[in-house]
């Protein structure tokens, strides 16, 4: 049976060396070389296929920046919706966190496709990862992600009493819940406090902690992102960013 053709694009991405967009401009560019000839937009390739990347594509993707914001209520993750601003707003000069040690310098070209790699509801705080490398987007939120997102969540009961679960229903929050039809995967939650929950998820459905909580009964009063991956929040104060430096990975 024959090998099925893949575009070239999708086959820089799958090899985890940019993303589909930034593959379809540097082959716009003529950076990209199979098996030795000049590529060309949309043509399709075998595993097989010798793939080479220009320096100069190299070059441009180390300008690319990521920064992580610690997000405050009432901002979108991603385009203005209802009148909200989008969180993006807030990379400014001026809210550059002052114990920011990378050697970086801001400049308004750095928010150019600049995209949240996650999302984070308006009504939630915390760490909020910005970038312009498909690469770090890719590994974040990829269909094969496995970076985990930690979180620490304030409950209460839809009664006003103090909240509390039973071994069963701590269970099913750790595994057995589904969403819109679709099982969930295998969380990692645990108590943190007498009401505050601690959850750890390699997913991010819409609203996800806050459904996973109605469904034992228990509403979510504050949500706050504190890890993705290796990146933790710290003392990153709110409304404020950093970039992430080189040697630092998710």
């Amino acid at each position: 049976m024959p090998e099925e053709l893949v575009r070239l694009s999708k086959r820089i991405s799958e090899l985890g060396i940019a993303s589909r967009r930034e593959a379809d401009a540097w082959i716009e560019k003529g950076w990209v070389k199979v098996n030795g000839e000049i590529a060309v937009l949309g043509m399709k390739v075998r595993s097989s296929d010798r793939i080479q990347i220009s320096s100069k594509a190299k070059a441009q993707q180390d300008k690319l920046v990521t920064v992580v914001l610690n997000k405050p209520i009432g901002y979108v993750s991603g385009q203005a919706e209802d009148g909200y601003e989008p969180a993006k707003v807030l990379v400014t000069a001026q809210n550059r966190w002052e114990k920011d040690d990378s050697p970086l310098r801001f400049h308004p070209s750095q928010l150019a496709h600049l995209v949240p790699a996650g999302r984070l509801d308006i009504d939630s705080v915390g760490l909020l990862v910005l970038t312009q490398d498909g690469r770090v987007a890719k590994s974040i939120i990829g269909e094969n992600s496995e970076i985990e997102k930690e979180y620490i969540v304030r409950v209460t009961r839809f009664d006003g009493y103090e909240p509390k679960l039973t071994t069963e229903q701590l269970q099913l929050l750790n595994y057995g819940l589904s969403l819109d039809g679709k099982p969930l995967q295998r969380a990692k939650v645990t108590w943190l406090n007498e009401d505050e929950l601690r959850f750890i998820l390699k997913e991010g459905k819409k609203r996800q902690i806050r459904r996973m909580c109605e469904a034992v009964g228990l509403k979510v009063l504050r949500l706050k992102r504190v890890r993705v991956g290796n990146i933790v929040l710290g003392q990153l104060p709110l409304g404020q960013w950093r970039y992430i430096k080189p040697t630092e990975h998710f």
